[in-house]
């Protein structure tokens, strides 16, 4: 019998053998009773700042014979029977057209890895690079302002997930999770993903993770095309028959399609168009935009755990905050990236765009979030299904005037935003932002209720966390591509009404938000494919 065991107590330095003999103690058994104990997930607990310590949930197994006393189990509800999840695919039949993936980010990875695990060899369609040309495609533009709108932190293997701080956290609950995180230790991903509460894997480690997991798909027969570009759809009588594929050198091909896996990603702004000349539904769909805000990350650390701040056992710490605003607006934190960096991420010229990334150890200086105002489609001033994308492009063309060009952000100081007046300097806190920055006062370049709200918002998060609201701290503008603000209508099936065979999929088609969600999202629309096979046979 194999039992779950949450909530154990474990010291910062505490070796996690002392969980067994806590487990035991728990159980009402011997430790001899226990015959393994695994660490299933472990939290920080600092809500006692005199004593942080890690929060542990274990599965443990019994010897052969040794059983739990009934009045234990009813005495403790925090022990119960564990779950054993393994994986498993559809039943599925060869199908006559190899299926076809547009779009390589997580979504677009993990359709492509259960077909081709399936034995379906998918095509993979992928506007950008591979991940090793595209790293040094996105470091060419970080230092010379020169840009390549198909590789770069949108575009390209791995999608814009592989830079920024490779976070797996999810507010989902779908089982298919621990696969994707499994996958992932496979693919050479540390092993404490699976069992931290805020896993990530770091921008440094990301791309040979995602090279492993392209080279199996390659190792079962699948195909990807770098540099390719969905450029239409061949439909008829509401079946998808075909994809128009536009190369980097603008010489196009038709290649038969009759299951598509439509993951383009939230900055596939070319595609949306098409999909609406096609006649497929596009809906305006909520989203938020905001600047990136900085702290020195120490500071922080001290905020959250008092004097254990520091203790490398608990590395550097994160937050995730959120302000309800008297006018029914909302503010928040997202993609939070301890010792980390601002990064240029822009997919188009002369518009800019911000990002957060940080590597594995996040030991850098600083603490970096996107700071987000929720929009919702009344703000968008109109009823066009790409209306959101028009005012995001909006905004990263003011961001960039205000930086003076060549992609440099305009940065403020917090205080100087709140006083309403232009910084001309940085203080204790220094951007980190890629491209180097211009201090200015941005409320030139965002509309009023934005910066109505960032600045409510920002005092408000500061009753949560001490020094939030420092004087000293950077705002960047502008973060708008936290998510779509399109969603691609589709069916309880997973398809497009009107267009048999197509599955829009993953962040892009305003179906998930984040690594994990893209990429679970990805194997539901795989398996999808997989089962109408099987029913069709």
């Amino acid at each position: 019998m194999i039992y779950q065991i949450s909530e154990i107590s474990l010291g910062l330095h505490s070796p996690e053998t002392e969980l067994t003999a806590r487990a035991a103690k728990r159980l009402h058994l011997r430790e001899a009773d226990i015959a393994s104990c695994k660490l299933s997930r472990r939290s920080i607990d600092a809500r006692k700042k005199e004593n942080v310590h890690f929060t542990c949930t274990v599965e443990v197994t019994l010897r052969p014979g040794i059983q739990v006393r009934r009045h234990v189990l009813e005495r403790d509800r925090k022990i119960r029977a564990a779950a054993i999840y393994r994986y498993q695919l559809p039943q599925s039949v060869l199908l006559p057209v190899r299926p076809v993936v547009a779009g390589f980010g997580p979504a677009g990875l993990f359709a492509a890895l259960t077909l081709a695990q399936a034995g379906q060899r998918p095509i993979v369609l992928e506007r950008g690079a591979p991940v090793e040309e595209r790293q040094r495609d996105v470091q060419h533009f970080w230092q010379s302002g020169v840009l390549d709108p198909a590789s770069n932190v949108q575009f390209g293997e791995g999608g814009a997930g592989t830079f920024s701080d490779g976070k797996l956290t999810t507010g989902t609950k779908d089982s298919r999770i621990r696969h994707v995180l499994e996958s992932f230790v496979q693919a050479g991903a540390p092993a404490c993903i699976l069992w931290e509460a805020k896993p990530h894997i770091g921008t440094d480690k990301l791309p040979n993770v995602v090279k492993t997991l392209r080279e199996t798909i390659l190792s079962l027969g699948g195909e990807i095309h770098f540099h390719s570009t969905l450029q239409n759809l061949a439909l008829k009588n509401g079946r998808l028959h075909a994809v128009t594929v536009r190369e980097s050198d603008g010489g196009q091909y038709q290649l038969p399609c009759q299951n598509l896996i439509l993951a383009v990603g939230h900055s596939a702004r070319d595609t949306f168009p098409m999909l609406l000349e096609n006649q497929l539904t596009l809906q305006q769909k909520p989203f938020a935009v905001g600047v990136r805000i900085e702290h020195l990350q120490q500071e922080m650390d001290r905020a959250q755990y008092g004097t254990a701040a520091g203790d490398p056992a608990l590395g550097a710490s994160s937050y995730k905050l959120a302000a309800h605003l008297e006018n029914g607006r909302g503010v928040y934190t997202f993609c939070m990236c301890p010792g980390g960096t601002v990064v240029a991420a822009a997919s188009e010229e002369n518009r800019l765009v911000t990002n957060g990334m940080s590597v594995f150890a996040r030991d850098g200086a600083n603490a970096n979030a996107a700071l987000l105002v929720g929009l919702s489609p009344a703000d968008f001033g109109s009823t066009d299904p790409l209306a959101g994308i028009a005012l995001q492009r909006a905004l990263e063309s003011s961001a960039y005037r205000e930086g003076g060009g060549a992609y440099l952000a305009p940065v403020q100081r917090l205080g100087d935003f709140l006083d309403g007046r232009a910084s001309t300097g940085c203080g204790r806190v220094r951007s980190t932002y890629s491209r180097g920055v211009r201090y200015t006062d941005l409320h030139r370049c965002l509309p009023r209720f934005m910066t109505d709200a960032l600045e409510q918002g920002s005092r408000l998060m500061a009753h949560r966390l001490r020094g939030f609201d420092d004087p000293d701290a950077l705002l960047t503008a502008v973060e708008s591509r936290s998510s779509s603000p399109v969603r691609i209508v589709r069916t309880q099936e997973l398809t497009a009404p009107g267009a048999e065979g197509l599955y829009p999929c993953g962040e892009g088609a305003g179906y998930a938000g984040g690594i994990v969600s893209a990429a679970v999202d990805g194997i539901r629309c795989a398996e999808a494919i997989l089962m109408k096979s099987f029913e069709k046979a």
